[in-house]
């Protein structure tokens, strides 16, 4: 089938920024898909214009609708990075589609900075909650952010400034590439710019002594989240994690979730991994979903609801922690439901739960292990002058994986 669509990104300097063929294409173009800014940056030829539509989802039936003449839709830089090339190219077959990519902001940022690509995070939070950000706030790491608007680079700071990066240098890219580019430069403690709303910010973090370590590798120290008292705690969880293998756009069921912790280390842990938290109690939800707008994954979803009903009419997952709410008619639902080389971990304290596993271990195999931590506290008061061990409540473990 030959291509009728094509998807064009262009830049600030407009057409003459585009290969002779692209903007052969441009020109010979019967409908022309793009915003306003888009639309000025190509005006040329006498093609029919059409713009966004609202709401962004009826995109794809527009563009059906108009199948059978010369189609170009209009994007900035690359068409297929963090942008709309890759929202029609799910809905669309391939091989009716011709990409046109040119310079991204990206790359444009980089060069204006004088980074490598290699050595960096892009990330976008353009139309998107900002807090995706927080989860990749580490001492050097280096940052270019699509951003949502005007204010997007002020909220960024604040999160900076909030967790002891205040010194990290921020650069925001306007217009890159146009003959209206600006920048504006500052850092995150004092920054005050008022920025144009389509923009590019570069942020090197720099961390002050008392700044939050927030790896993504799994076992984030239990006071970095809001919580009850009943938790995975922070060894646990790491366990726990390594054993559930966060993997990029998987998603999770956290069965009893509480306050979201290995499902936030879940999100945390791997790009675009999803989670689903069940939890029954009211309190413990606003906890979790209080934890994951801190800690950066603010699109957790949760559920409330008692297993196993509650699993009922979920999407398939690709891993299952149980860590409340442990029974025989929960393992069968979670069991079932599991995707292929899914992964279900499960955690017992109580001598009941327990049972329930060393069963599930004599029909399922897998690995059953017992997990015990000591921490050590001061005794006989403070100012004694005295440390020792105090355990915490041994955990047993089953893993499976479903071949």
């Amino acid at each position: 089938m030959s291509a009728w669509l094509h998807i064009v990104g262009i830049g600030e300097d407009g057409l003459e920024g585009l290969t002779p063929a692209t903007r052969a294409v441009v020109e010979a173009a019967e409908v022309i898909v793009g915003g306003d800014r888009h639309q000025a940056l190509a005006n040329v030829g006498s093609a029919k214009r059409v713009a966004w539509p609202s709401p962004f989802d009826a995109l794809i039936d527009v563009l059906k609708a108009h199948k059978g003449q010369r189609v170009v839709v209009l994007a900035t830089g690359d068409p297929l990075w963090y942008s709309v090339g890759a929202r029609i190219g799910r809905s669309i077959d391939p091989s009716e589609i011709t990409y046109h990519p040119q310079v991204g902001a990206f790359q444009l940022a980089a060069a204006r900075m004088g980074w490598s690509m290699a050595d960096l995070e892009t990330l976008t939070v353009h139309g998107r909650p900002v807090e995706q950000m927080i989860a990749f706030i580490q001492p050097d790491q280096r940052l270019l952010i699509l951003t949502t608007g005007a204010e997007t680079p002020a909220q960024i700071a604040q999160f900076l400034a909030a967790r002891g990066y205040g010194r990290s240098r921020m650069v925001v890219l306007a217009a890159m590439g146009g003959e209206n580019e600006k920048r504006f430069e500052g850092v995150a403690a004092s920054w005050d710019h008022e920025v144009p709303p389509f923009n590019t910010l570069a942020v090197e973090c720099v961390a002050a002594p008392n700044a939050a370590l927030l790896p993504r590798v799994p076992g984030l120290a239990d006071d970095m989240f809001e919580h009850d008292g009943t938790m995975t705690k922070q060894e646990v969880r790491a366990a726990t994690l390594s054993k559930l293998m966060p993997m990029r756009g998987a998603l999770l069921w956290d069965v009893g979730t509480g306050c979201g912790s290995v499902a936030v280390e879940w999100m945390r842990s791997a790009r675009y991994a999803r989670a689903i938290g069940i939890e029954p109690r009211a309190d413990r939800r606003a906890m979790a979903a209080a934890n994951a707008l801190a800690l950066g994954v603010p699109k957790l979803e949760l559920v409330d609801g008692r297993v196993p009903q509650a699993l009922a009419d979920l999407p398939a997952p690709d891993a299952v922690f149980i860590g409340g709410g442990l029974s025989r008619e929960t393992f069968d639902a979670a069991w079932s439901a599991l995707r292929p080389l899914g992964r279900l971990v499960a955690n017992a304290v109580t001598l009941e739960s327990e049972a329930i596993l060393v069963s599930l271990y004599k029909e399922f195999g897998g690995q059953l292990v017992k997990l015990s931590v000591h921490r050590v506290q001061t005794l006989g008061g403070e100012g004694s002058g005295h440390t020792g061990w105090k355990p915490l409540m041994p955990v047993t473990q089953l893993s499976l994986v479903k071949r």
